[in-house]
């Protein structure tokens, strides 16, 4: 009977140690990689292929299989071989192609491509273009918006208001104020259907209109606690009643720092004189079109995903009720919202957005 074949002796340099101990250690490393380069070393102990097996609880041939790829070949070894199949059928020449013309071209009928129309243009299956783009991470049906502030004093602004939120003053309140204009009270023409196993909740598509008003806010971002005021209109008049109402509820002993945006109704002589006359309050602007520096945006998002989205309101009263009760509940247990941004790294973030982003020539 033939005498069993010796297992190869595994002898590591220092380098190839080093390699398969951070492939094995590595989280992102795939398992079955990480699995060989353990064999390896363990087999570099001196152990046998049996003992290896125990001990990592692999099989004993798998052992073997490893010790013997990696005695013949090193660190190359481990790799998994290429696999038989078929060739690929498409050059890199003709995938480029696709790409370019996706990126740089319109079809003449259309603002965009789709899948179809590539591959007509391109001659290739409407499965092949699809596969390109989902590699590529190509996805012309979709756009995205977006809007760059172009005030002269962005920068001077956002250090401020941000500021503000990072280390806010002692021995005073700051509030981010804003409308929600023109909510409207709507009523479905049919019942909603309700949700079901399998089936989302239906409603008709069209209502009926029974008037709007607009909720005046300020939230305070030590707290999350939310002053709130309903007002038919939003003109400077129902702007300083607004006020009145803030001032109303804050304790006298504290300053008082607004933050809100350049809207007319912020700045008119009615407003200005008001502030004027109280020394303790303090405003902060945001800047024009950045409305999502004002942490109040996120409250009004909450209200509306929560509450006015999918409300149904027969008249105006029915809908300030809702929307007050709401701020009722919100101020039962009130949680600040956690502003992580400095200055910098939002300056930054538009800086590598400009630099990085030109527009698509028309």
């Amino acid at each position: 009977m033939a005498g069993r074949r010796a297992a190869p002796q595994i002898e590591l340099s220092e380098a190839e140690r080093a390699e398969l101990a951070a492939l094995a250690a590595r989280r992102k490393t795939a398992q079955a990689m990480a699995m060989r380069a353990r064999i390896v070393l363990a087999c570099a102990q001196g152990l046998e292929s049996k003992q290896v097996a125990a001990k990592l609880g692999v099989d004993a041939n798998t052992v073997g299989k490893w010790r013997r790829r990696f005695a013949a070949r090193r660190l190359d070894g481990l790799y998994d071989e290429p696999r038989s199949g078929m060739p690929r059928t498409i050059d890199d020449a003709r995938i480029e192609a696709v790409i370019v013309k996706t990126l740089e071209s319109a079809p003449d009928n259309a603002t965009h491509w789709s899948s179809r129309g590539m591959a007509k243009a391109s001659g290739l299956s409407v499965s092949t273009v699809q596969r390109i783009w989902r590699a590529f991470g190509l996805q012309p049906r979709r756009i995205e918006t977006f809007k760059l502030s172009t005030d002269p004093d962005f920068v001077a602004k956002v250090r401020d208001v941000v500021g503000l939120y990072m280390a806010p003053p002692e021995r005073a309140i700051v509030l981010c104020v804003d409308e929600k204009s023109q909510i409207q009270a709507l009523d479905r023409s049919q019942p909603m259907l309700p949700m079901r196993p399998g089936q989302a909740a239906r409603r008709p598509h069209d209502y009926k209109r029974h008037g709007t008003t607009s909720l005046f806010a300020a939230l305070d971002i030590a707290t999350g606690a939310v002053i709130g005021k309903c007002y038919g209109r939003h003109r400077a008049r129902e702007f300083r009643k607004f006020l009145d109402e803030i001032e109303a509820n804050v304790p006298d002993d504290l300053d008082v720092h607004l933050v809100m945006d350049n809207y007319a109704t912020h700045k008119t002589p009615l407003i200005r004189n008001w502030l004027a006359k109280r020394p303790r309050w303090h405003v902060h602007l945001t800047p024009t079109s950045a409305s999502w520096l004002n942490q109040v945006e996120r409250f009004f998002a909450l209200i509306t995903e929560r509450k006015i989205r999918r409300g149904i309101h027969r008249s105006v009263a029915a809908l300030k009720a809702d929307i007050m009760a709401f701020i009722d509940a919100h101020n039962a247990d009130p949680k600040p919202f956690r502003w992580s941004k400095s200055a910098d790294d939002i300056l930054a973030s538009i800086e590598r957005f400009c630099r990085y982003n030109r527009p698509a020539e028309a």
